[in-house]
């Protein structure tokens, strides 16, 4: 252990690829989490709903991130092993279709790898082996999970938003992140009202929702890991990112493509923007952080 850690210091490329090939294997892992969580999440609700009426859930088969096994929609080929190597499967042994019925497979499914892999090699060459890439590792695939969740079905999962704040606040606790405590706490603290107060102006002068209560607990966890000194830059990127989003789910609606619009991917990708390279960023702007 002591000799891979010498190499792993010694060697941030290698210790980046280490990183990348584990990123990879946890995309796929996360293609499952995407698909899985809010078909589980809402057999939840529905069982829910039917004790409340009094009524008796009929038994429905095991049905979470381990069980069944994953297979063709189309055809309910089962995926073998092989089938399910990141990106090589996908690209070289499938070449994009389903081995039973040859129907084509979604080009996200290795994206989402690739993005994982490449996030997490950078994590690794970035930061280097301890505790630091641990935290970062962890936080960066929970942000991509909640990313590809809120754009498909518009929602941000307590199973993923909740743990991760505390998370955050275990890092933090352990200075791994060389964040005072304090800061930390309080960045939850300030993530969660900040968006609350939001919602309820919004609501008392528009009449109606502007965003989900997951959005104040995706921004309670960011500033539960990189304190409250950074909201101000989290929510200036994510508006601008925002903005961007709004202005193409606009232009899809107009050509009568599906556009649904989700603000939780552009607070994530604004939290991991902030985590890469805040620092650098509000050097620029003069902000300390």
């Amino acid at each position: 252990m002591a000799d891979l850690l010498f190499i792993f210091s010694t060697s941030p490329a290698t210790f980046a690829g280490v990183c990348l090939v584990l990123g990879l294997l946890v995309g796929s892992f996360l293609n499952v989490v995407i698909h899985r969580l809010p078909i589980m999440m809402e057999r939840d609700w529905q069982e829910q709903c039917q004790l409340l009426q009094g009524e008796t859930p009929p038994p429905l088969p095991k049905y979470n991130l381990i069980a069944p096994r994953s297979a063709c929609p189309h055809c309910g080929y089962q995926i073998r092993a092989i089938d399910n190597i990141p990106l090589i499967s996908y690209f070289l042994l499938l070449r994009g279709r389903c081995k039973g019925c040859q129907a084509s497979i979604s080009i996200r499914y290795p994206l989402v790898e690739l993005l994982t892999g490449l996030v997490s090699g950078y994590i690794g060459f970035r930061f280097g082996p301890g505790p630091l890439t641990a935290g970062a590792l962890l936080f960066s695939w929970a942000l991509i999970a909640l990313t590809f969740i809120d754009f498909d079905k518009q929602l941000l999962p307590d199973d993923i938003t909740l743990p991760l704040m505390w998370l955050g606040i275990f890092f933090n606790l352990n200075g791994w992140l060389g964040l005072p405590l304090k800061e930390s706490i309080v960045g939850a603290m300030a993530g969660y009202l900040i968006l609350w107060s939001v919602y309820w102006l919004f609501k008392l002068i528009r009449g109606k929702e502007g965003m989900g209560y997951g959005d104040f607990k995706l921004l309670a966890a960011l500033g539960a890991w990189l304190g409250w000194l950074a909201l101000p830059q989290i929510i200036l990127i994510s508006s601008v990112l925002g903005v961007i989003g709004g202005i193409i789910t606009n232009i899809m609606a107009q050509r009568g493509l599906e556009s649904r619009f989700a603000f939780g991917p552009y607070l994530a990708m604004a939290g991991m923007v902030s985590m890469l390279w805040g620092p650098e960023i509000a050097g620029l702007l003069g902000i300390r952080i």
